[in-house]
Protein backbone atom coordinates (compact mmCIF):
# COMPACT_ATOMS: atom_id res chain seq x y z
CA UNK A 1 0.00 0.00 0.00
CA UNK A 2 2.75 2.69 0.71
CA UNK A 3 4.45 1.42 -2.68
CA UNK A 4 1.72 2.49 -4.64
CA UNK A 5 1.20 5.56 -2.74
CA UNK A 6 4.57 6.67 -3.30
CA UNK A 7 4.11 5.44 -6.69
CA UNK A 8 1.08 7.65 -7.37
CA UNK A 9 3.03 11.41 -5.59
CA UNK A 10 6.19 10.19 -8.05
CA UNK A 11 3.61 10.37 -11.10
CA UNK A 12 1.78 13.19 -9.99
CA UNK A 13 4.88 15.16 -10.32
CA UNK A 14 5.41 14.38 -14.04
CA UNK A 15 1.76 14.97 -15.11
CA UNK A 16 1.00 18.02 -17.23
CA UNK A 17 -1.05 20.76 -15.14
CA UNK A 18 -4.15 19.68 -17.03
CA UNK A 19 -3.84 16.55 -15.73
CA UNK A 20 -4.36 14.78 -11.97
CA UNK A 21 -4.59 11.36 -10.75
CA UNK A 22 -7.55 9.83 -8.93
CA UNK A 23 -6.92 6.76 -6.68
CA UNK A 24 -9.12 3.71 -7.77
CA UNK A 25 -9.37 0.42 -5.91
CA UNK A 26 -7.74 -1.36 -8.80
CA UNK A 27 -5.18 1.03 -10.10
CA UNK A 28 -5.77 5.14 -11.03
CA UNK A 29 -7.57 6.84 -13.27
CA UNK A 30 -5.76 9.87 -15.19
CA UNK A 31 -8.13 12.47 -16.19
CA UNK A 32 -7.31 15.32 -18.99
CA UNK A 33 -9.49 17.97 -18.24
CA UNK A 34 -8.32 20.15 -20.68
CA UNK A 35 -9.22 17.79 -23.50
CA UNK A 36 -12.21 15.47 -21.51
CA UNK A 37 -9.96 12.39 -21.61
CA UNK A 38 -9.62 9.70 -19.03
CA UNK A 39 -6.90 7.19 -18.91
CA UNK A 40 -6.57 3.90 -16.34
CA UNK A 41 -3.29 2.36 -15.03
CA UNK A 42 -2.82 -0.63 -13.39
CA UNK A 43 -1.75 -0.93 -9.69
CA UNK A 44 1.44 -2.97 -11.10
CA UNK A 45 1.89 0.00 -13.74
CA UNK A 46 1.95 2.50 -10.39
CA UNK A 47 4.01 0.84 -8.21
CA UNK A 48 6.68 0.88 -11.23
CA UNK A 49 7.23 4.55 -10.78
CA UNK A 50 8.44 4.03 -6.83
CA UNK A 51 10.04 0.56 -7.39
CA UNK A 52 11.10 -0.37 -11.04
CA UNK A 53 13.93 -0.23 -12.98
CA UNK A 54 14.83 2.78 -14.77
CA UNK A 55 13.83 0.93 -18.11
CA UNK A 56 10.12 0.11 -16.78
CA UNK A 57 9.63 3.64 -15.42
CA UNK A 58 11.22 5.58 -18.68
CA UNK A 59 8.69 3.07 -20.75
CA UNK A 60 5.39 4.71 -18.31
CA UNK A 61 6.73 8.25 -18.83
CA UNK A 62 6.91 7.87 -22.21
CA UNK A 63 3.47 6.59 -22.80
CA UNK A 64 2.18 10.10 -20.54
CA UNK A 65 4.18 12.16 -23.01
CA UNK A 66 3.11 10.08 -25.96
CA UNK A 67 -0.79 10.83 -24.62
CA UNK A 68 0.20 14.23 -23.34
CA UNK A 69 -0.23 13.97 -20.15
CA UNK A 70 2.70 14.37 -18.75
CA UNK A 71 5.35 17.04 -19.29
CA UNK A 72 8.80 16.68 -19.64
CA UNK A 73 9.66 20.17 -18.13
CA UNK A 74 8.14 23.29 -16.77
CA UNK A 75 8.10 25.51 -19.64
CA UNK A 76 10.27 28.87 -19.69
CA UNK A 77 9.08 32.17 -20.79
CA UNK A 78 11.34 33.98 -23.72
CA UNK A 79 12.83 37.92 -21.97
CA UNK A 80 11.01 39.16 -25.13
CA UNK A 81 7.89 36.98 -24.34
CA UNK A 82 7.45 38.54 -20.85
CA UNK A 83 7.54 42.26 -22.41
CA UNK A 84 5.31 41.59 -24.97
CA UNK A 85 2.86 40.42 -22.12
CA UNK A 86 3.67 43.20 -20.21
CA UNK A 87 2.54 45.92 -22.75
CA UNK A 88 -0.64 44.07 -23.70
CA UNK A 89 -1.50 43.58 -19.97
CA UNK A 90 -0.91 47.48 -19.13
CA UNK A 91 -2.57 48.65 -22.56
CA UNK A 92 -5.35 46.36 -21.78
CA UNK A 93 -5.82 47.66 -18.32
CA UNK A 94 -5.78 51.10 -19.41
CA UNK A 95 -8.28 50.85 -22.02
CA UNK A 96 -11.01 48.82 -19.57
CA UNK A 97 -9.79 49.17 -15.83
CA UNK A 98 -8.05 47.06 -13.60
CA UNK A 99 -11.04 45.80 -11.87
CA UNK A 100 -12.54 44.38 -15.90
CA UNK A 101 -9.14 42.61 -16.01
CA UNK A 102 -8.87 41.06 -12.51
CA UNK A 103 -12.57 39.30 -13.33
CA UNK A 104 -11.06 38.56 -17.40
CA UNK A 105 -8.24 36.80 -15.57
CA UNK A 106 -9.76 33.19 -15.44
CA UNK A 107 -9.84 33.30 -19.15
CA UNK A 108 -6.26 33.49 -19.27
CA UNK A 109 -4.87 31.67 -16.17
CA UNK A 110 -6.13 28.23 -16.18
CA UNK A 111 -6.91 26.85 -12.63
CA UNK A 112 -4.85 23.87 -12.70
CA UNK A 113 -1.47 23.80 -11.77
CA UNK A 114 1.74 21.29 -11.71
CA UNK A 115 2.30 18.87 -8.89
CA UNK A 116 5.73 19.95 -8.39
CA UNK A 117 6.34 24.35 -7.43
CA UNK A 118 8.72 26.49 -9.45
CA UNK A 119 11.49 27.13 -7.44
CA UNK A 120 13.17 30.38 -6.29
CA UNK A 121 15.02 30.67 -9.16
CA UNK A 122 12.82 30.24 -11.65
CA UNK A 123 10.28 32.79 -10.07
CA UNK A 124 13.43 35.15 -9.87
CA UNK A 125 14.22 34.98 -13.18
CA UNK A 126 10.65 36.25 -14.39
CA UNK A 127 10.89 38.99 -11.51
CA UNK A 128 13.60 40.21 -13.12
CA UNK A 129 12.49 40.23 -16.85
CA UNK A 130 8.93 41.60 -15.80
CA UNK A 131 10.61 44.55 -13.37
CA UNK A 132 13.01 44.81 -16.33
CA UNK A 133 10.66 45.82 -18.92
CA UNK A 134 8.27 47.49 -17.22
CA UNK A 135 11.44 50.11 -15.92
CA UNK A 136 12.52 50.32 -19.33
CA UNK A 137 9.46 51.12 -20.70
CA UNK A 138 7.94 54.63 -20.96
CA UNK A 139 4.53 53.19 -21.90
CA UNK A 140 4.51 50.73 -18.79
CA UNK A 141 6.65 53.12 -16.64
CA UNK A 142 7.10 50.54 -13.63
CA UNK A 143 2.93 50.04 -12.63
CA UNK A 144 2.63 47.73 -10.61
CA UNK A 145 -0.78 46.40 -11.43
CA UNK A 146 0.51 45.73 -14.78
CA UNK A 147 3.13 43.82 -13.35
CA UNK A 148 1.18 41.71 -10.71
CA UNK A 149 -1.27 40.36 -13.70
CA UNK A 150 1.55 39.72 -16.27
CA UNK A 151 3.31 37.70 -13.13
CA UNK A 152 0.27 35.95 -12.51
CA UNK A 153 -0.75 34.89 -16.08
CA UNK A 154 2.50 33.66 -17.19
CA UNK A 155 3.01 31.68 -13.65
CA UNK A 156 -0.64 30.13 -14.07
CA UNK A 157 -0.02 29.34 -17.69
CA UNK A 158 3.35 27.88 -17.03
CA UNK A 159 1.19 25.51 -14.22
CA UNK A 160 2.84 27.23 -11.46
CA UNK A 161 0.70 27.98 -8.01
CA UNK A 162 -0.29 32.07 -7.86
CA UNK A 163 -1.52 34.14 -5.63
CA UNK A 164 -2.70 38.03 -6.63
CA UNK A 165 -2.90 40.15 -4.05
CA UNK A 166 -3.95 43.63 -3.90
CA UNK A 167 -3.31 45.71 -0.61
CA UNK A 168 -3.88 48.98 0.82
CA UNK A 169 -2.14 51.23 3.34
CA UNK A 170 -4.03 53.72 5.18
CA UNK A 171 -1.55 56.70 5.85
CA UNK A 172 -0.62 57.57 3.43
CA UNK A 173 -3.60 56.07 1.85
CA UNK A 174 -2.05 54.24 -1.07
CA UNK A 175 -2.93 50.89 -3.51
CA UNK A 176 -0.98 48.65 -4.63
CA UNK A 177 -0.42 45.21 -6.28
CA UNK A 178 1.98 42.18 -6.66
CA UNK A 179 2.24 38.06 -7.26
CA UNK A 180 3.24 35.62 -4.91
CA UNK A 181 4.38 32.31 -6.01
CA UNK A 182 7.05 29.83 -3.99
CA UNK A 183 7.88 32.84 -1.75
CA UNK A 184 8.97 35.37 -3.97
CA UNK A 185 6.39 38.50 -5.08
CA UNK A 186 6.40 40.16 -8.70
CA UNK A 187 6.71 42.96 -8.13
CA UNK A 188 7.68 43.73 -4.29
CA UNK A 189 5.04 43.11 -1.56
CA UNK A 190 6.16 46.23 0.51
CA UNK A 191 7.90 47.96 -1.69
CA UNK A 192 10.51 51.50 -0.36
CA UNK A 193 9.73 49.26 2.80
CA UNK A 194 6.07 50.28 3.13
CA UNK A 195 3.48 47.70 4.16
CA UNK A 196 0.14 47.09 2.48
CA UNK A 197 -2.46 45.01 3.74
CA UNK A 198 -4.21 42.63 1.38
CA UNK A 199 -7.65 43.76 0.85
CA UNK A 200 -8.28 41.03 -2.43
CA UNK A 201 -6.63 37.92 -3.36
CA UNK A 202 -7.03 36.02 -6.80
CA UNK A 203 -5.76 32.30 -7.24
CA UNK A 204 -6.00 29.86 -9.74
CA UNK A 205 -8.85 30.16 -12.21
CA UNK A 206 -9.07 33.80 -11.45
CA UNK A 207 -11.23 33.08 -8.13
Amino acid sequence: MAEDSEGLKAMAHILSPHCRVIRMSDGALIADWKRTRFFGMTMKEIEKFAGGNPEERAELVTGLLRTRCATASRNEHSDAGVGIWLRGVHLLIRTVGFGRVLRMLSLAAPGYARADPPSAEQIGRLKRAVESHSRRSWFVNGDCKSEAVTAFILLRRSGSEAVLHVGVRERPFALHAWTASAGRCVPDADPLGHTFTPVLSIDGGGH
